[in-house]
């Protein structure tokens, strides 16, 4: 039997998000249903909500930063037990038989994988996210959350957490690495905070030093503000690894001339307008200009422990349901640091 349960949606693109009700499936075999106690509000839900990246599904129940405890399991369920603390990322299903998810990149699915939310499941039924009081999934596509993590600051890891540390970790940030990360919001501060733990030297690139204090306390070993011409001089040729984690478009090739030869700068960030490169910007110095996605579902359990075991949590602001729209708000002028999390017992 299904389940009715409140939730906050979106009724239409660019509709204010109102509270009502969905349905979730009953449990299956191999299902986990989750008590949502805590969903992050991602800039990705903004973009999608108000259909910023094409054309989406509506109603539409945002959320892929989700964190709680089990309460009940299917009688296949091996991993999970009532009460656990768990958490739901990005996705909630794929093909699992292509070589990426047999890899474990679910993310990269060759066949696509499942949203967890503004998404069609295997059934042909959209997904509906974390603004929600419960929440079925797979047990494939559950992971455990550490007691070392309080879960309110745990549920931004599902999503900027793994966001940041599955380039870091692909691109070998580590001891005797320079790493930059550009800005410094919701994905900006987790990428500060885990290049610092993996033993990087960290500088942050950012639009203006307003957040200089906060970005060393989080630790970035430096700090330079991006409209100053002259970052752009003295910094030429310095980094490994830039990780820009922000939606608006940059000037490419400038940011490019801040790579070391072999330096590779990924985007994380997804800006809705395509951006402009000069190729010669790639070409001299063999560097590399990527992207990344989220991280499957091994790596997001990697990073969770790894986070556990280094005292690592995203910075928060607890909102009620009721303050949504606002955070939405807030997200779009920068006025958060780091991340908003929904209390989901106020839903």
């Amino acid at each position: 039997m299904s389940t009715t349960v409140a939730a906050y949606a979106a009724p239409s693109a660019k509709a204010p998000l109102e509270r009502t009700t969905i349905e979730r499936r009953e449990v299956g075999e191999f299902d986990v249903l989750i008590d949502i106690k805590f969903a992050g509000i991602c800039h990705s839900d903004i973009h999608q909500a108000r259909e910023g990246w094409g054309e989406a599904i509506f109603p539409m129940v945002p959320g892929h930063e989700i964190a709680g405890l089990v309460e009940a399991v299917g009688s296949g369920v091996t991993k999970f037990a009532v009460g656990d603390r768990v958490g739901v990322g990005c996705m909630v299903d794929s093909c699992r038989e292509c070589e990426n998810c047999e890899a474990g990149l679910e993310q990269y699915c060759l066949k696509g994988n499942v949203g967890t939310y503004n998404a069609l499941d295997k059934n042909g039924e959209p997904t509906y996210g974390g603004y929600s009081e419960k929440i079925v999934v797979d047990e494939a596509f559950t992971v455990r959350i550490p007691e070392g993590v309080a879960l309110d600051e745990a549920a931004p890891l599902l999503c900027a957490g793994i966001t940041t540390y599955s380039p870091l970790k692909h691109w070998n940030a580590g001891p005797g690495k320079k790493v930059a990360v550009v800005g410094l919001g919701g994905l900006g501060h987790m990428g500060v905070k885990l290049a610092h733990a993996l033993g990087a030297e960290v500088t942050v690139l950012s639009q203006s030093l307003r957040k200089q204090e906060d970005g060393l306390k989080l630790g970035a070993d430096h700090y330079y503000a991006t409209s100053d011409p002259a970052t752009f001089e003295e910094l030429r040729g310095s980094f490994d690894l830039i990780l820009s984690t922000v939606s608006a478009p940059l000037n490419l090739d400038a940011y490019l001339s801040l790579l070391k030869t072999d330096g590779a700068f990924v985007n994380v960030g997804a800006p809705e307008e395509p951006v402009a490169l000069n190729l010669f910007s790639v070409i001299a110095g063999r560097k590399t200009l990527a992207g990344s996605g989220i991280g499957g579902i091994r790596e997001t359990q990697e990073m969770l422990d790894f986070c556990a075991e280094h005292g690592l949590g995203a910075e928060i602001e607890l909102i009620r349901a009721d303050q949504i729209n606002e955070a939405y708000e807030r997200v779009l002028a920068s006025d958060v640091r780091y991340r908003f999390v929904i209390d989901t017992a106020t839903i």
